[in-house]
């Protein structure tokens, strides 16, 4: 009779054997390619039915997970399944409420600094997927935009090749640029032209990047529509625009766009070694824009006094702007900067042959379907309710004509 091996033994050789080989396993329900996980051990295996209390295999770790883009993007990712780590700088308490993105035990939070390698090392050791959504609107006295966009996304990298990450998602913005045309500012926006460094110095250290350029994105607490429902924004009861605004065409997209999408490069490991661009489904002018986002809080003529003014002939008002970036101690007031006025000018602009959010399945929403109700908390008097039929229905505005060559729109 032959003897019998403890049970111990067979669950220890089970073990071994998966260990020794390379095993294969679905990243999510969607997706159509199996991924191969590198020194596979039974912790990394795929398990649960699907949703926030199973593991689909992927741990991501999550650098500005606290800003704006973060917090979708870690609620997408948790709800399928993905753990987290998402590391923070300040205080935790800043963080904290993005526990509930995933189960307990999926979400876990560690400190760090871009310029300190080790603590990034700490927040990527575990993990296979490495999300970049650190950036700067304005420049600070410790981050300048080269600092953030160039050398901590360079670093951020670099440390995830040398150490094994399969995946790196960095995003960066719609009209990055090498020469960015000046608008108001002599030398163009070092905001575009910080971002396209960015976007090289990326790719020299990961070539397999996925790299992300959203335009103008709009929800709640956003820098777009708050900044114009801002109060500080306005000049005498008028809006200040570069031409009032004519000559200025945007694209703009709603934010669940743009973290759908990410997740999606996530899932799709085609993606890897590619550049999306992702905008929204029409094109405005930012005249017809700014008169629409106005109606919508209430703020018409007769009442308010909103009108639109041409920036060139606002003294005043420029003087505004740079007392503003002046005398703020941390974060320009209505975030009124000049480097905010040139990006807020440039008009978004498409390069052919560039991949876009609809070849990751992802189709964007018109923003005459999203935006009123974004917009929404922002109205004047918003507490108010109105009786049915004491307002107008507001009408959004008319895209422009598709398939028009325009200046600098479009590029070969």
């Amino acid at each position: 009779m032959a003897a019998l091996i403890p049970k111990s033994q067979l669950q220890a050789a089970k073990r071994q054997t998966v260990c020794a080989s390379v095993v294969a396993v679905q990243v999510c329900n969607y997706s159509q390619r199996p991924r191969i996980i590198k020194n596979p051990t039974t912790a990394s295996l795929k398990r649960g039915t699907g949703g926030r209390g199973s593991f689909n295999g992927i741990v991501a770790t999550i650098f500005g997970c606290s800003g704006f883009f973060g917090k979708f993007v870690a609620n997408r990712l948790g709800k399928i399944g993905t753990q987290l780590i998402l590391p923070y700088r300040g205080d935790h308490y800043d963080v904290a409420p993005m526990k509930l993105c995933g189960d307990l035990g999926q979400v876990l939070f560690h400190p760090f600094d871009l310029r300190d390698e080790e603590s990034i090392l700490k927040c990527i050791k575990y993990s296979n997927v490495v999300i970049n959504l650190i950036g700067r609107d304005y420049e600070t006295k410790n981050f300048k935009y080269n600092d953030v966009h160039v050398e901590g996304a360079a670093r951020l990298a670099r440390i995830c090749k040398q150490n094994g990450v399969e995946r790196f998602i960095h995003v960066s913005c719609l009209n990055a640029d090498p020469n960015p045309k000046p608008i108001l500012l002599e030398g163009g926006s070092k905001f575009f032209k910080s971002k396209y460094e960015g976007e090289c110095a990326v790719r020299r250290e990961f070539p397999d990047a996925t790299i992300i350029r959203p335009s103008d994105t709009y929800a709640t607490e956003d820098r777009f529509l708050g900044v114009y429902a801002h109060k500080w924004r306005m000049h005498v009861r008028g809006l200040p625009l570069y031409k009032k605004g004519e000559e200025t065409e945007k694209q703009p997209i709603w934010i669940g766009d743009v973290a759908a999408g990410i997740v999606a490069a996530v899932k799709d490991h085609t993606s890897a070694g590619r550049t999306y661009q992702f905008y929204g489904p029409h094109r405005y002018k930012l005249s017809d824009l700014c008169d629409w986002f106005h109606e919508i809080l209430r703020r018409d003529y007769l009442d308010y006094g909103y009108r639109r003014l041409d920036l060139k002939w606002t003294p005043l008002f420029q003087l505004k702007v740079t007392a503003t970036e002046f005398l703020s101690p941390a974060y320009p007031l209505g975030y009124l900067h000049w480097e905010g006025l040139e990006k807020e000018h440039t008009s978004d602009k498409i390069i052919k042959g560039v991949p876009t959010i609809e070849d990751l399945g992802i189709t964007p929403i018109p923003v005459d379907t999203q935006l009123p109700w974004e917009l929404k908390p922002l109205r004047f008097d918003g507490s108010y309710e109105p009786e049915l039929g004491e307002y107008p229905d507001i009408i959004p505005p008319k895209p422009l004509p598709p398939n028009v060559k325009r200046k600098r729109i479009y590029e070969n």
